[in-house]
């Protein structure tokens, strides 16, 4: 990888929707250097850009990645010391049984479930956190109403190129943006956005505001999405180490196939490795871009990833930089519509 101590940095650090500066912070520090331009708006987007050479069809693109990882809030602080925790984004109730979380503050716990964990049938609202407290009182000292926690889940080198790792939903488009940032050296025929959003886990809210903002020609989500080459709940054809994924459609957005045939010819140009990319639950960022404004052309660069939204997801060294190199090549591209 580029700079595989950066992305181990991203995904250390916490940053559940609503509460991202820890992970702004690290970007900030990493993209100062190469942007022209760095902004951070009301509600904490960090939005970069890179200007490209001036042409009667230069184009403005929008890369987004959001900075939010799911988590848990926390709602009610139980007589014994257990903590009754919400939804920040989409948890898995099996998943995150038995599991360790991490708050903010450093705090730790182990997520508990009121009876079996079968019997929750998915519901959050049966988890509690143990901290190790003996009274309400006692948790009080370390946690409050509305404190977020995240999972801790180590990174782990695995065979073949691969990692695994929390947080790498979307860590890794944080990555993807980074890199691609910084090896833009301003010859290219577009001005390009890099956005870093916030709060994409709970309803894509980031990229609405800063593609309202920015009012792009293309908007681009670079996120994760989930293999469907293992066995599970999924049925698709995405394949990890099957190369960088194009967008074509999920149930938030159907991609533009101009600028679908252009990430094709951008990988076919220059040896990207690449699958195309279908899913029929989930969404990104793409969703919001297209209905901002009057409407934008957007499009989706993806890497796959097993076991998504859980504290141990898994995705190839390979895929990863094959999206660095495609997002790259898209901004080198010259549109001509």
């Amino acid at each position: 990888m580029r700079e595989e101590g950066l992305l181990k940095k991203l995904v250390a650090a916490h940053g559940v929707s609503g509460f991202e500066k820890a992970v702004r912070k690290i970007i900030e520090e990493e993209a100062a250097p190469y942007a022209d331009e760095m902004t951070v708006d009301a509600i904490g987007n960090l939005i970069v850009l890179k200007k490209g050479r001036d042409g009667a069809d230069k184009k403005k693109l929008m890369f987004a990645a959001h900075m939010d990882e799911i988590g848990f809030m926390v709602k009610k602080i139980e007589s014994d010391g257990r903590l009754k925790v919400c939804n920040m984004g989409w948890n898995w109730a099996g998943s995150a049984y038995n599991e360790r979380v991490e708050f903010q503050n450093g705090i730790s716990g182990v997520v508990g479930c009121e009876g079996w964990i079968e019997d929750a049938k998915n519901d959050v609202g049966k988890l509690f956190i143990d901290i190790g407290a003996t009274s309400a009182e006692d948790a009080a000292k370390y946690v409050k109403l509305g404190d977020v926690c995240g999972y801790f889940g180590p990174w782990i080198d695995l065979q073949n190129d691969r990692i695994s790792s929390r947080s790498l939903d979307n860590r890794i488009g944080c990555y993807q943006l980074l890199e691609a940032l910084k090896e833009n050296d301003g010859n290219c025929p577009n001005d390009v956005y890099y956005v870093f959003t916030v709060q994409e886990e709970v309803g894509c809210r980031g990229s609405q505001v800063t593609a309202e903002r920015i009012r792009p020609d293309f908007g681009i989500a670079v996120d994760i999405t989930p293999a469907h080459d293992y066995p599970c709940d999924l049925q698709g054809s995405n394949t990890v180490d099957g190369g960088t994924g194009i967008k074509i459609c999920d149930p938030s957005v159907i991609c533009d196939e101009d600028l679908v045939a252009a990430m094709e010819e951008c990988c076919k140009n220059n040896s990207i490795k690449y699958q195309r990319e279908v899913i029929d639950k989930g969404g990104t960022d793409a969703s919001s871009m297209n209905l901002s404004h009057q409407g934008v052309k957007a499009g989706g660069i993806v890497t796959v990833v097993r076991y998504p939204h859980a504290q141990c997801s898994v995705a190839s060294k390979n895929d990863i930089e094959a999206g660095v190199d495609l997002m790259k090549a898209i901004s080198a591209y010259r549109f001509k519509d």
